[in-house]
């Protein structure tokens, strides 16, 4: 499985965002600071902000900010609206119109249910706040 450039560019604009705490930042910044193109991260926060992570605030001291606090910001969230869902093999998804021919003898699948568990949980687990407080780190 591959994080595409979309979710680490998005990933890395709501960091900053979030580091940026009640400030109103423009979006020429957030790209320049973190080296995304422009155009590219216009269409991200777009997709942020229809999904309501974030808010924007028009004018001359326009930009963006966290819809909500960071502690309340799960990265899980981030990734859905990104990249739909992380999803490691299809015949764990549950899916009615995928139908795997192995699915009853397949000796990987529990293997791949409880890797899909483990990255779940861990993305459901980890805030903004963790992030930008490195408190992600202090786990072993």
């Amino acid at each position: 499985m591959r994080v595409s450039a979309k979710s680490q560019y998005g990933l890395r604009a709501m960091v900053y965002l979030a580091t940026c705490r009640d400030e109103v930042c423009p979006l020429k910044r957030i790209s320049k600071k973190e080296g995304i193109s422009f155009d590219y991260l216009e269409k991200i926060i777009s997709r942020l902000e229809k999904a309501g992570l974030v808010k924007s605030k028009k004018g001359v001291r326009g930009g963006y900010f966290l819809a909500r606090p960071p502690e309340k910001i799960r990265i899980s969230e981030i990734m859905k609206v990104l990249e739909g869902e992380m999803v490691l093999v299809k015949c764990i998804t549950g899916m009615k119109k995928y139908i795997c021919p192995l699915e009853k003898k397949c000796l990987a699948r529990n293997l791949w249910k409880k890797i899909q568990s483990s990255l779940n949980t861990t993305l459901k687990s980890i805030t903004l706040a963790d992030l930008i407080s490195r408190k992600y780190d202090k786990e072993k």
